[in-house]
């Protein structure tokens, strides 16, 4: 296998945009039979060594639960019950209300109602068309399906690495369905009061200091893929702070905030690509968190250890 194998936007983009709204159907049932967690850490999926998974959800009274997983080898959905009972399909050729239709079949014949809210795409142009009646998305390609998951894995344990270096709150690495991005977010000790006029998911979400990384695949705003950091609230000049490797840079925003960038593509060319991403996640951290008076020294976690005899300190 290839470290960081191509994976150009616009190659894939239709069977993108078609998996993207499978990912939010599944996510709309996660959104509703999971438990909330701060900062939405019950939302998003985690990997898995096929594909992609919900965890297990929907406890009841009676001691049932279920877990919906994506299967990016065979390139099925499964549902499966706590009792061992499965429902499954597959993916290729379906339309996006074709596999709504087919995911609510597979939970009811296992017994299941999770009473999902607003069965639409979130923050998509197509947001208003219900998921049951989108016939237009139906792009599956079972190859870059799987390449996609296969960049998505290598990219899982990089960050997983990084987030190995902290040992203050970090959240989960995990993959939001709604973004279609993969991420870690280390969180400062500072409250941040939103007021009421802010979204509730972003209220929710940024209600620390955050400095969050991750990678995302593109989308027709930045339509290539690389990774990224952000910090929130953002510390003033941070796009002055210098980034590694050079070919990391700040970008501005829509918004007039900054984002940190590493382009995949600048990534795959390099002679040590493992290292270079490591290297722009910690300077792009360094960055915010610096900034933000963070105290570094403190929450410092080297190789995951926070034993100070074996960090040599004690």
């Amino acid at each position: 296998m290839e470290l960081f194998p191509p994976l150009p936007y616009e190659d894939w983009r239709e069977t993108k945009e078609t998996l993207h709204r499978f990912a939010q159907t599944v996510g709309k049932v996660r959104l509703a039979a999971s438990t909330r967690r701060n900062h939405w850490w019950n939302v998003p999926f985690h990997l898995t060594g096929r594909g992609l998974t919900t965890r297990p959800m929907g406890l009841d009274d009676q001691g049932r639960f279920f877990c919906i997983d994506f299967d990016f080898v065979d390139h099925r959905l499964l549902v499966a019950a706590g009792d061992g009972r499965q429902a499954s399909f597959s993916l290729p050729g379906l339309s996006v209300a074709g596999f709504y239709d087919s995911l609510g079949s597979a939970l009811a014949e296992l017994g299941f109602s999770p009473g999902v809210k607003n069965p639409r795409p979130y923050d998509l142009p197509d947001a208003d068309r219900p998921f049951s009646e989108d016939e237009e998305h139906c792009a599956y390609s079972p190859e870059k399906v799987n390449r996609y998951w296969v960049v998505l894995s290598q990219v899982n344990l990089v960050l997983e690495e990084y987030a190995a270096q902290w040992s203050g709150k970090t959240s989960p690495v995990h993959h939001y369905w709604h973004t279609f991005d993969i991420a870690v977010t280390r969180f400062g000790s500072a409250s941040i009061a939103h007021p009421a006029s802010v979204d509730a998911v972003t209220r929710e979400a940024y209600s620390r200091e955050v400095v969050s990384v991750g990678f995302w695949f593109g989308d027709a705003a930045f339509p290539e893929p690389a990774f990224y950091s952000y910090v929130a609230p953002e510390p003033a000049s941070i796009e002055h702070h210098p980034l590694r490797p050079g070919a990391a840079s700040w970008i501005t925003r829509d918004n007039g905030g900054h984002l940190a960038i590493l382009r995949y593509d600048d990534i795959r060319t390099s002679s040590a690509p493992h290292a270079d991403v490591l290297a722009f996640l910690d300077s792009a951290f360094r960055a915010g968190a610096s900034s933000a008076d963070w105290d570094l020294a403190r929450e410092a976690c080297p190789g995951g250890v926070t034993d100070t005899v074996r960090q040599g300190r004690g």
